[in-house]
């Protein structure tokens, strides 16, 4: 109770989650027959593995393909598909999630980089500011879903059993529900806002494609490859990272030698707050399987829900609501430890699981307060964070219809894996 205490208390005030977690640590083992060194050692041996090279060298992939001017390509071919459709430029925003979703695999990095294109652009056709920045927002939670993805490499780490192809393949079915579920919304209700455009001749639609086919091969090239048993996933993201710089260099020549050092210090940044995390959430589930906390909340879980099916839900409301305070992959690397148990001992199949804790809190980072895709949409738009909030809500249900789905008919998310033998 100490270590927890200290927990939430440093959560509330505003401490980051990584200081906030290894304070509560210290502050458990410091009631146990440890010595407090222990903590170090268990925070280093969490990092101790192959497979999280995967992360910094996607976020490295990630970086060089937004410093080579890729996102200009995605969004003329974007617009070349469904420009000419009504709400054309709010549907080219969800599609060109879609396919920048195959470069990132993050949910912020795709914010920050299309909303700076399309925030402005639709505000000057006549949507208001305010929809663009959470249309963008939302659209960025298919990110995560599409592989390559750095949350289902972080699950899959978490968990045992549970194979990264197979994931890969569960999160594509959703990503497109999301984004044809979005496309629909925009179509009856964001309309109105800017007129039809003229459709693309073939020999245009020809050529933007053309333009867009480096990025269009680098997550068949990434996928494919694992699929096939060519590379692992953590060598696959070293591929991706030396494809994007080779890519960038040689055949679009729109990457600067000299930019380089800044790409690598953002990528560095930004998988320090990741890999941080990562490494003192191991030393925190170290401590609670030690204690026996996940066996004895799994034992009490179960007393009390024997089906399946309310598990889901139960665990839908759970994820919805930490969701709305925490980010995903902090609130994933606290909570699976102790419900991944709980859904193995009910036969959920793991896959399944798995995609639905993963689709559930990428929704968390476009719901407020704390959702930090629409943090980083407002920095762009900077229209208050009230205004976007009240535009993202339809745009939310649209989410949790999607999440609902996926939760009650798993062949929607199990069919692909199964299709490839998974």
């Amino acid at each position: 109770m100490l270590g927890f205490g200290i927990l939430i208390v440093l959560l509330l005030i505003g401490s980051p989650i990584a200081f906030a977690i290894l304070l509560g640590v210290v502050g458990h083992v410091y009631t146990l027959p440890f010595n407090v060194s222990l903590v170090a050692q268990r925070i280093f041996s969490g990092l101790d593995s192959f497979s999280i090279l995967a992360i910094p060298l996607f976020v490295l992939a990630g970086e060089l393909m937004n410093e080579s001017g890729i996102t200009s390509r995605i969004i003329n071919f974007a617009n070349a598909l469904v420009g000419h459709m009504r709400a054309g430029l709010a549907h080219v925003n969800i599609w060109a999630s879609v396919i920048f979703a195959g470069l990132s695999g993050s949910a912020v990095a795709d914010t920050s980089a299309l909303g700076r294109v399309f925030i402005p652009t639709m505000e000057k056709e006549g949507y208001p500011r305010s929809f663009a920045a959470a249309l963008t927002a939302a659209s960025s939670v298919i990110g995560p879903m599409i592989p390559p993805s750095i949350p289902v490499i972080i699950y899959a780490l978490i968990t045992t059993g549970v194979s990264v192809p197979a994931l890969f393949l569960a999160g594509v079915a959703p990503g497109l529900f999301l984004a044809v579920g979005l496309s629909i919304y925009v179509y009856f209700f964001a309309g109105h806002y800017a007129p039809l455009k003229a459709k693309l001749s073939m020999k245009e639609r020809l050529k933007a494609f053309v333009d867009a086919w480096i990025p269009l091969f680098m997550p068949v090239f990434i996928v494919g490859s694992i699929l096939t048993g060519i590379v692992t996933p953590t060598e696959a993201a070293a591929f991706a990272a030396a494809y994007a710089l080779l890519a960038g260099i040689f055949i679009l020549k729109s990457l600067k030698i000299s930019s380089l050092p800044g790409i690598f210090i953002r990528a560095m940044r930004d998988s320090s707050v990741i890999l941080i995390v990562i490494a003192v959430v191991a030393a925190a589930n170290w401590l609670l399987t030690f204690s026996r906390v996940p066996q004895t909340v799994s034992q009490m879980v179960l007393e009390q829900v024997s089906s399946p099916w309310m598990f889901l839900i139960l665990v839908n409301v759970i994820l919805l609501v930490v969701g709305l305070f925490l980010e995903g992959i902090a609130a994933m690397l606290i909570l699976l430890p102790i419900l991944h148990p709980i859904a193995m001992s009910l036969g959920i199949d793991p896959v399944h699981f798995g995609i639905v804790v993963i689709f559930n809190l990428m929704i968390g980072l476009v719901t407020p307060p704390m959702g930090i895709c629409l943090f980083v949409s407002n920095s762009i738009a900077n229209v208050g964070m009230a205004a976007i909030s009240k535009q993202i809500m339809p745009l939310f249900l649209v989410e949790l219809a999607v999440l609902i789905l996926i939760t009650f008919v798993p062949s929607t998310v199990t069919f692909l894996p199964t299709l490839f033998g998974y």
